[in-house]
């Protein structure tokens, strides 16, 4: 069947699992509450501007939401026994779990808009909007990418399940991507430990765009966004078709 027939397939795929999975508890806990609370305790008492908040905010505003609804699906699909009826449909295992991460991908860009708009409200100017915009989508695809490899394994139908181990990579990606210290503040070994975090990229971008300067080139930073996005969709489909039929037994 034609690539592109199988893309079409791709977004009805994403559109079912709008409806169905984006107001599913885990995916609200952690793709907002969490964030949120994170944040509050980030900055509450401490005299910080919104200029220096921006790339911290955007960072775990993109990274949360587009990790929230991948590790949820497949356990949900399996618990429902919908994922046999989509396994026999014509549509391809890539294309089915590329769905998938245009759902999160969806969730992710409409979510991180709302603390875009209250940022900018509050008086942050953006530099360079290309930068920024091409950063973003990069970024939030990678995330997206990677929320579906993290639902790779354990093969189970329970969603908690799925939702605590992920979380077990989620949380130390942020404490070690300049979230809340900026890159060039740590120490070496830091450094050394934040430059295998996509997330780091992606902070770097946001800083550069609305301040000018950045610890990496912008080149890399974009590079690098490109190469684990492709790497985890790619890793990802591996995997889960490897998985699959453990799943589905």
């Amino acid at each position: 069947m034609p690539w592109h027939e199988q893309i079409g397939r791709s977004l009805v795929v994403a559109k079912k699992d709008v409806w169905i999975y984006y107001l599913k508890g885990p995916v609200i806990i952690f793709g907002l509450i969490f964030p949120l609370f994170l944040l509050i305790a980030f900055t509450i008492g401490r005299n910080i501007s919104a200029r220096e908040l921006f790339p911290g905010v955007m960072g775990m505003a993109i990274f949360f939401t587009s990790t929230a609804v991948g590790p949820a699906i497949l356990p949900w699909e399996a618990r429902s026994r919908t994922l046999e009826r989509l396994v026999c449909s014509p549509v391809s295992v890539w294309a089915l779990f590329l769905g998938d991460v245009l759902a999160s991908f969806f969730f992710g860009l409409l979510i991180s808009l709302a603390p875009l708009i209250v940022l900018l409200e509050l008086g942050v100017e953006i530099q360079n909007i290309l930068v920024f915009g091409v950063g973003m989508i990069l970024a939030t695809f990678c995330f997206a990418s990677l929320s579906i490899l993290l639902s790779v394994y354990p093969p189970t139908d329970v969603p908690a399940t799925v939702m605590m181990l992920s979380s077990l990579v989620r949380f130390p990606l942020v404490f070690i991507s300049g979230v809340f210290l900026p890159v060039e503040e740590l120490p070496p070994w830091g450094r050394a430990i934040s430059s295998v975090s996509p997330l780091t990229y992606f902070i770097d971008l946001a800083r550069y765009s609305i301040t000018g300067t950045s610890y990496y080139s912008i080149s890399l930073d974009l590079a690098v966004l490109l190469f684990f996005a492709i790497a985890f969709l790619l890793v990802s489909i591996k995997l889960h078709e490897r998985f699959l039929p453990q799943r589905l037994s």
